[in-house]
């Protein structure tokens, strides 16, 4: 068991994994004024018993007017805190750390959830959505609307709104907090010269772009316990010419890394397009080498992520040392029990083990009386 990677411990500041799969952030787009209700318990109590060794709940809004769309879940509220506090039961019952990535949309915000086109709501009959904002007033692309640029004190607010919403997270039980600092959301508008062209002191040279995500991670970091690990997803690479560079991202990693991040989450695009658009082919693992460089050269840990499949690729990814942790999506609602899965491809001597302890007694039977298909014994 101790030779594989996928099934070690981990641990980020305060905080233990019994293994390196994380579920990553999904936005189900079911919520109703930034609420937890039943689908998302129902949700996540599907990873939950799935033998996981961590959760990061969904992009979270720490405004209202934050939001991706009407249905994303927000930490604005403290009325909205007891809802987080049902979902971290579900994991913590099981020995399972889970906590939130927060954010806020920016100007790709007040748009329609994926099904309904993903466009923005501010042509919608009758009309609906919100006033969207930004570091620059551009739009995200055509026919959407152009958000307002941010004056100082807009900008103040909402790095506290950042370290109250991270205060409800660990005041819910939450274990740990993710910024989500990628996809062309609010902190990634403003490190992308894509999307930022200030020219006060949070725009223009590097130094400038990165200073609201600098401010946002040690407002966060100050706002909840010490040990309380605080991670952050970037998208390393624009997708579009004259975007972040790896380079670029790899000095952010280094400079996070001084404000108090622990981990960071390896993602790429967004800042134009789709998300998780990235220089390299769309193949498995194509956001890998990102993980690896900013893990090797900003001496910091790192989650991979996107279009991881395999158990024998995730083991690998490990094994080369290219990251510390495996954050997986859709594979994961194909197969919320990826990790028993993974468990027996990779030669687990007890895989039933990786499993809550009632699934794991009768998996333990059947596997002791079961026969393959191939024994003649069997026919």
């Amino acid at each position: 068991m101790h030779d594989i990677r996928l099934f070690t411990p981990f641990s980020s500041r305060g905080t233990s994994f019994v293994n390196r799969i994380v579920v990553s952030p999904m936005c189900q787009y079911r919520a109703v004024e930034g609420h937890v209700n039943a689908w998302h318990l129902a949700y996540h109590a599907r990873f939950a018993l799935g033998g996981v060794g961590g959760a990061v709940i969904e992009a979270t809004a720490v405004e209202r007017d934050g939001r991706i769309s009407e249905g994303c879940l927000g930490l604005w509220d403290d009325s909205q805190v007891e809802g987080f506090s049902k979902i971290a039961a579900l994991y913590q019952e099981q020995g399972i750390p889970v906590g939130v990535q927060i954010g806020h949309a920016g100007r790709k915000g007040s748009s329609a959830s994926p099904w309904d086109g993903a466009g923005p709501l501010a042509g919608a009959t009758p009309p609906r959505g919100w006033p969207t904002v930004a570091p620059s007033s551009i739009a995200h692309a055509n026919g959407w609307p152009v958000p307002a640029a941010l004056d100082e004190r807009s900008i103040a607010r909402i790095v506290a709104s950042f370290a109250a919403a991270a205060k409800r997270a660990a005041s819910a039980g939450l274990d740990f907090v993710e910024v989500h600092g990628a996809h062309g959301y609010l902190l990634h508008e403003f490190l992308s010269p894509i999307a930022n062209l200030r020219t006060d002191r949070h725009g223009g040279s590097f130094d400038n772009r990165t200073r609201f995500a600098l401010e946002v991670a040690r407002a966060v970091r100050q706002a909840v316990p010490e040990q309380m690990p605080v991670w952050y997803r970037a998208s390393c690479v624009d997708e579009s010419e004259g975007g972040i560079t790896l380079d670029e991202t790899i000095e952010l990693a280094r400079r996070l890394k001084q404000a108090g991040i622990d981990l960071i989450d390896c993602s790429a695009g967004g800042i134009r397009g789709p998300v998780a658009r990235s220089t390299r082919p769309e193949a498995p693992g194509h956001q890998v080498a990102y993980a690896e460089r900013i893990r090797r050269e900003a001496e910091i840990a790192t989650m991979a992520v996107g279009l991881i499949t395999d158990p024998l690729q995730a083991e690998n990814i490990l094994r080369e040392g290219s990251a510390d942790m495996i954050a997986m999506a859709r594979e994961l609602l194909a197969d919320p029990n990826f990790a028993y899965r993974a468990a027996r491809s990779l030669g687990h001597p007890e895989p039933h083990t990786v499993l809550p302890e009632t699934f794991a007694f009768f998996l333990a039977r059947r596997n002791m009386h079961a026969k393959p298909a191939h024994d003649p014994a069997s026919a």
